[in-house]
């Protein structure tokens, strides 16, 4: 481990060398908006478990890492191997980041209808600087979030998206980020993908992010969505994340709606050893609806952390939050789930369910539904649940014949299907249910005999509990 000093000296370093090379390092507003955001992480450093939204989770194991900035390499065999067994069946497009890079070789752009780019976010900084210039780094709050200053920083490659005015895209765009290993005489790699997608009004598209690992080595991957629906926008937005149990993920979205834009946003957390992921959609246009979805499943010494900030700031808006978390052995996972009813947000109606399965005596959820008011004609309400698998439930089961490991993957995979209902027929929503179904195969098989009996039934929590 390393000091303070040393570490932001390490961060400091890499940015300097970053700077001479960076794809639109000539453009000032571009240089500007790096050297801003790199001057705020400076000034902020990491965040501690004394910063409120970063409470449940100690991010000391990054903060005292040095990292080496990953650099763009060529495909290989197994690279090409791996990405052509992560494809969406019937995807629109396939584009392919290695470390954070844009891989060409392993991307296939398909057949994608007229009115809708998608680029690299480096090649498109250098063919059309303007168009993202409108948008880049308009959103994300680098004041308030050290991870995103940081990000913004070194935002150079990633996922570009436009889609027109009234275009309707019917299949997936899947963006697909693979860490790569390094030699044990490096230190382990970092890379901060940066994606800008833009929905113009009444236009209509499915986005999924998927992170994995080519090895076991240890990797930080910090990335940073800017999502901007148009008015009348119908956008689903994935998060996977299953890289290897020493990998760090920090992810953060961040979502800006229009009037009567309809966002939803799914988050699968299966894999990660440091997991947090941030959603923050601001619902700025009136009549807007916003659906924040997610399962985390957690095992061994993983750390999930799920956190959630909704800003109501139009009157007639309407979000709803619902995150089911199962932990098996010594796994920590979080659920901060904040919601802002601003004052001119009259006629807001808003809701937050967290449940969790603890499936072992040493798993341990923090969860913690929070309102913020300041408006007088509103519905809001939050709660939470934590739990066991029902032994009856079970008992029922077995008594049918089906064998203990069938009798937990079947009343785990129900519980996990209440994310799954909520996501739209197609296929993104078909490759994520088989992503579910092999992760929680896999998840009891770690398991072994390791879980305990389960006792009761969910117990619900009043906030005084939980608070």
């Amino acid at each position: 481990m390393i000091s303070t000093t040393e570490q932001l000296q390490s961060h400091l370093e890499n940015f300097s060398e970053f700077t001479k090379h960076a794809a639109g390092r000539d453009l000032g507003w571009l240089r500007k908006l790096r050297e801003d955001a790199f001057a705020r992480f400076c000034e902020v450093g990491f965040p501690t478990t004394r910063d409120e939204d970063w409470r449940f989770t100690n991010v000391a194991a990054i903060a005292k890492s040095v990292f080496h900035l990953a650099t763009k390499s060529g495909a290989t065999p197994e690279k090409s191997a791996l990405a052509d067994q992560r494809i969406i069946p019937d995807s629109s497009c396939r584009l392919v980041f290695v470390n954070g890079h844009f891989a060409a070789e392993l991307s296939s752009m398909g057949k994608l209808p007229t009115g809708v780019e998608v680029n690299s976010l480096a090649l498109q900084i250098q063919k059309d600087p303007a168009a993202v210039e409108r948008h880049l780094g308009r959103y994300l709050n680098i004041q308030r979030d050290a991870f995103s200053a940081l990000n913004t920083a070194f935002a150079e490659d990633g996922a570009y998206i436009h889609i027109a005015r009234r275009t309707v895209l019917e299949s997936p765009i899947h963006l697909l980020f693979v860490s790569n290993g390094i030699s044990s005489a490096q230190s382990p790699l970092m890379m901060h993908p940066r994606n800008l997608i833009v929905a113009e009004a009444e236009s209509e598209a499915t986005i999924v992010e998927d992170y994995i690992s080519l090895d076991d080595s240890v990797s930080f991957c910090n990335t940073a969505t800017e999502l901007i629906a148009g008015d009348g926008a119908i956008v689903s937005h994935y998060m996977l994340e299953r890289e290897n149990r020493q990998a760090f993920n920090i992810s953060t979205l961040r979502m800006q709606q229009g009037r009567s834009a309809n966002v939803a946003s799914h988050s699968v957390l299966l894999g990660g050893g440091l997991v947090r992921n941030n959603v923050h959609p601001v619902l700025a246009g009136e009549g807007g609806e916003c659906l924040i979805n997610g399962l985390f499943a957690g095992t061994g010494e993983q750390h999930l952390d799920n956190y959630m900030l909704v800003e109501h700031a139009s009157p007639h808006c309407g979000s709803r939050q619902f995150y089911n978390g199962i932990l098996n052995d010594h796994a920590h996972g979080v659920f901060h789930g904040r919601i802002i009813v601003h004052k001119d947000a009259q006629k807001t109606d808003a809701k937050q369910t967290n449940r969790n399965l603890l499936l072992s005596d040493d798993a341990r959820i923090d969860t913690k539904p929070q309102l913020e008011i300041y408006a007088d004609d509103v519905k809001c309400t939050h709660g939470a649940t934590i739990g066991q698998i029902d032994e009856v439930a079970l008992f029922y089961l077995r008594s049918r014949g089906i064998d203990e490991a069938s009798s937990r993957k079947l009343l785990l995979s129900a519980f996990a299907g209440e994310c799954l209902d909520r996501m739209k027929q197609g296929a993104a929503r078909s490759y994520v249910e088989k992503l579910i179904d092999e992760s929680l195969s896999a998840f009891l098989l770690s398991s072994g005999n390791a879980s305990n009996e389960l006792l009761s039934k969910d117990r619900e929590l009043s906030w005084e509990e939980v608070g």
